[in-house]
């Protein structure tokens, strides 16, 4: 298992599907973790549920147990950017310091271009996109004075491929790949790394309404032959954040069972 015992996250839409997983495998590999959602009811919800296992690190007095994991949970809207700054700065203020940043708030307002309202795009491009934004900035002066800290964009492999009906949403995850090469560019001298992720279709309670006919059609285009889980996105975070990919920046990891090939 990863060990990043010590360090602290911070995780934005944390509380539920591929965030929630995220949340998850960082408290069990040793962080103390912020999970971040939109109301104070489901931040606790998901904090108390990424707590739920042990840590991975040890107890300081080398009896060997697993040290229980400390999460709390956060509420803000992420298109507040005043409000992404006062989250780091109360993040700081309850633990000291911030190294790990995941960026996965999204949401989805599905539409054909010419039907698609203008809430529909601002919504879409504030959340994905300019959220992300807010919160790399908000860490961007802690990070570089430890100069140390790691921040994981989770983007989509439609921010690669395109999708019919999703202009507003692969927009929004398209724009992650040139906010993290940029931000990559301007923090990696101070030590800080920045990376992106393009999950293909993974199995959450958003995928879950989705028919089994539609379910099986994109099976057709995924030679793993598998839907994808959290956990899958959740362990290539942790490996992006771990001292194993402490050569690696501006990049971006696809995990999608070889769906874009």
């Amino acid at each position: 298992m990863t060990d990043l015992s010590g360090k602290v996250a911070l995780v934005t839409g944390g509380s539920r599907g591929i965030g929630l997983g995220i949340s998850q495998a960082l408290a069990r590999a040793g962080c103390r973790v912020a999970v971040l959602a939109t109301t104070q009811e489901g931040a606790d919800r998901g904090a108390a549920t990424a707590c739920a296992a042990p840590a991975a690190g040890r107890d300081p007095s080398g009896a060997g147990a697993a040290v229980p994991a400390e999460c709390i949970g956060v509420a803000a809207d992420v298109r507040d950017g005043a409000r992404a700054t006062a989250v780091v700065a109360e993040v700081l203020e309850r633990w000291g310091r911030l190294d790990i940043l995941v960026n996965n708030a999204g949401i989805t307002r599905d539409n054909l271009l010419m039907r698609m309202a203008d809430e529909d795009i601002e919504s879409v491009l504030d959340t994905n996109l300019k959220g992300a934004l807010y919160f790399c900035r908000a860490v961007a002066r802690t990070m570089t004075k430890a100069r140390s800290g790691c921040i994981v964009n989770v983007s989509s492999i439609v921010g690669l491929t395109g999708n019919a009906g999703q202009s507003n949403y692969a927009a929004a995850k398209a724009g992650l790949f040139g906010l993290t090469r940029s931000v990559a560019k301007e923090l990696g001298g101070r030590g800080v790394r920045v990376h992106a992720i393009a999950p293909g279709y993974i199995r959450t309670d958003m995928t879950a309404s989705l028919s089994e006919e539609v379910k099986a059609k994109s099976l057709e285009h995924i030679p793993l032959g598998r839907l994808g889980e959290p956990a899958d996105i959740a362990n290539a975070v942790l490996f992006l954040c771990s001292d194993a990919a402490s050569y690696i920046t501006g990049s971006t990891l696809v995990v999608d069972g070889g769906m874009s090939l």
